[in-house]
């Protein structure tokens, strides 16, 4: 993904862009990586900082940029990231169905193609999660559409089942409306990342291991194959 933009403001190390590609990070997904162009050169991006209520893009080297760039997101990291983060609402979907409506407890996506769910699972049997593998693997298999919407945050409260986690809600819009992601047929929940269009657009899954972390968390752990 590649997009021309304005700076708007610059420091030594770090900028302020009109408009940018690239996602932050949250919610257990890390941000994106990339490259700035500009009249001087390349430039790496490092991370991002909110300084002021503004979003600033920190640099690989301490370079004040000026005029136009073209902001372009390294596509294969973002690709991973993608993948992870709808495989887990995959795994997210059967779980809350599976066990009575079990909630999130924390997430972690990984540069390795591997990301960790915890879920508030005091009872659970570990060999009933393991077998979610292949429920996995056959919603990619079904390519199933993803959509983005919006909804009103007090709306959203309402809705059974559209909040997942149990301490951590999507920031809303300026205008109070916090974005949904569905998975046709299989899951409709509240979530601020990045998603494949189509879930057979991911690798094949694989369950890599679970560990019981304190007396009502279930940490499990997946990779993409490959």
């Amino acid at each position: 993904m590649t997009l021309r933009s304005t700076v708007l403001a610059s420091r030594p190390g770090l900028v302020r862009l009109a408009e940018m590609p690239f996602y932050p990070g949250g919610g257990g997904q890390l941000p994106d990586l990339g490259v700035l162009n500009w009249s001087g050169g390349t430039v790496a991006v490092e991370g991002f900082e909110s300084i002021d209520g503004q979003l600033w893009i920190r640099l690989q080297h301490p370079v004040e940029l000026t005029g136009e760039v073209e902001a372009q997101v390294d596509p294969v990291f973002r690709q991973t990231m993608r993948e992870l983060h709808t495989d887990l609402h995959i795994l997210n979907a059967l779980v809350f169905q599976a066990f009575d409506g079990a909630l999130v407890t924390g997430v972690q996506m990984n540069a390795d193609a591997t990301a960790r769910i915890d879920f508030d699972l005091p009872d659970a049997d570990n060999d009933r999660l393991r077998a979610l593998e292949p429920a996995i693997n056959d919603a990619i298999r079904q390519d199933l559409p993803v959509r983005e919407s919006y909804l009103a945050l007090d709306d959203a409260y309402d809705e059974k089942g559209l909040l997942r986690s149990r301490s951590v809600t999507p920031p809303p819009t300026t205008d109070g409306l916090i974005r949904i992601i569905e998975i046709a047929g299989l899951d409709r929940q509240a979530c601020g990342g990045t998603h494949l269009v189509s879930t057979g657009a991911s690798r094949p899954v694989r369950i890599l291991k679970i560990d019981n972390k304190g007396r009502h968390n279930r940490r499990m752990r997946i990779g993409l194959a490959g």
